[in-house]
């Protein structure tokens, strides 16, 4: 029995139809809360619930009692622990949320990680953790202490937290910083759904920085399936340098997930034009604070470790977003 927090997220959702696919038997947690669309939220749900060996539960990760009367009812062997407030520029304004959800709420899930003697913890960091970080591509290997935002710092302190709950209570954690996910049924604040609708809806689109970013950008499957590899994998984290910061005496390891392949903003720009027949029409803006201007995943150590291979190029990601776009919003 697999639990999955966040399950009626995006990440979450995937990962969860992918499992029961596959015939496993996956606990959902989420609180539905109303950062973006409820309705999507719930119709991503409406789906995972035409499976039997689906369970959903309505839960704050916040209330701890609630947390462990699911804990209670079920043998969980693993737990994947993907629920937070998302979102960087959100954080600028609603902080609060970020030290609820992702520090309270974390903290909760690991303890109950910790008392029902879980075997594997993989939970979601960000690539946001590399903060001021210059040296491309990013790697595990080196330091993150210069977090540009609270979100990242948030995500920073669950690395932490999981470090000293593995080397304490001898507690399997994988830590996964994910770059920039995307695909259908995907969040509404993210860049391909803001400009995939403003395009189709004539408005205009708002692009940071005169347009001078790149980003990892990820394909939904290669996350999905990379996770997978990770919670099938009965291995253990065997220490090689003391002087990677990702690997640890504890049973602990920190891995990037990502494509390794950045893509500068206006050539996605410029795709999703192709795509959809249309011009965009663009408001140039400066950097906001909590961006970064580039993120490029170094994925070697999950491919040394589990044989990881991105495959989906953003020419046919963008491609099935904007088809299941025009199909779930009859555009």
């Amino acid at each position: 029995m697999i639990l999955i927090t966040g399950s009626a997220g995006f990440i979450g959702f995937h990962l969860s139809k992918k499992l029961l696919d596959e015939g496993h038997r996956v606990v959902g947690l989420d609180n539905i809360n109303d950062y973006y669309d409820k309705n999507l939220k719930e119709n991503r749900l409406s789906i995972l619930k035409g499976y039997k060996k689906f369970f959903f539960y309505k839960k704050n990760l916040i209330n701890q009692d609630d947390l462990n009367e699911v804990f209670q009812k079920y043998n969980f062997t693993k737990v994947i622990h993907l629920a937070a407030q998302a979102g960087v520029r959100y954080s600028l304004s609603h902080p609060k949320a970020y030290i609820d959800s992702n520090i309270y709420g974390f903290f909760n899930v690991i303890e109950m990680c910790r008392k029902y003697k879980i075997e594997h913890l993989i939970f979601a960091s960000s690539s946001s953790v590399y903060g001021m970080n210059e040296k491309y591509p990013f790697s595990e290997k080196d330091p993150v202490d210069h977090p540009v935002s609270l979100y990242g710092a948030t995500k920073r302190s669950n690395e932490l937290i999981a470090h000293s709950y593995s080397h304490l209570y001898n507690l399997k954690c994988t830590g996964l910083r994910f770059f920039t996910v995307y695909g259908p049924w995907g969040r509404p604040d993210m860049a391909l759904f803001l400009f995939t609708k403003a395009i189709l809806n004539k408005e205009k689109i708002n692009v940071y920085n005169n347009g001078e970013m790149r980003r990892d950008f990820t394909y939904i499957s290669d996350i999905v399936n990379g996770i997978i590899l990770i919670l099938n994998s009965s291995k253990n984290y065997d220490v090689k340098n003391d002087l990677n910061p990702s690997l640890s005496k504890a049973p602990f390891r920190i891995f990037n997930i990502g494509k390794n392949t950045p893509v500068k903003l206006m050539d996605f720009i410029s795709e999703i034009e192709k795509q959809l027949n249309m011009k965009a029409k663009i408001n140039f803006m400066p950097l906001q604070p909590g961006d970064v201007i580039k993120s490029h995943a170094n994925v070697e150590e999950l491919i040394n470790e589990f044989e990881y291979e991105p495959q989906i190029s953003v020419e046919y990601g963008i491609e099935k977003f904007i088809s299941w776009y025009k199909e779930y919003y009859k555009n």
